[in-house]
């Protein structure tokens, strides 16, 4: 501990560079609480469909999405959301919605701009179809 603050002094762009990461790391962190869109591990996710009829929307190109997907997921391409083409979920505005990606990247922007559409609650996959496949889930394979 004596060495610590000759340390931090001696290396300005070190400490800085520290600083700078915690602090990123604190407000990625509150963000994510304070969030209206939790993420669900994939277990959670067959949580919510099982018993609250969750519906999944799955934002993966076409070509992803037919090659594979979970069980009853419906297909909405991340373009016709950011268009606010949701004629396709219209009838599941109250339910639950898992929005799915291949790595939970892109469904955090798909899901924020359901929220704006009046979803009142939107989640994610959290690690997206990545997740559900290393987790040994059953997937629909055409």
């Amino acid at each position: 501990m004596d060495q610590l603050f000759p340390f931090l002094a001696n290396h300005p762009m070190l400490t800085a560079a520290w600083i700078g990461i915690f602090i990123a790391i604190l407000v990625v962190s509150i963000r994510i609480k304070l969030s209206p869109v939790k993420q669900l591990s994939p277990q959670e996710l067959t949580f919510v469909v099982n018993k609250q009829e969750g519906v999944i929307v799955d934002i993966r190109n076409d070509a992803d999405f037919k090659k594979s997907r979970i069980v009853d997921s419906i297909h909405v391409s991340n373009d016709k959301i950011n268009k606010n083409e949701l004629s396709a979920l219209e009838k599941h505005k109250d339910k639950p919605i898992i929005v799915v990606c291949v790595a939970g990247i892109s469904a955090a922007s798909a899901a924020d701009k359901l929220v704006k559409a009046g979803f009142s609650n939107v989640n994610l996959l959290k690690g997206g179809m990545n997740a559900w496949v290393n987790a040994g889930l059953p997937v629909v394979k055409k």
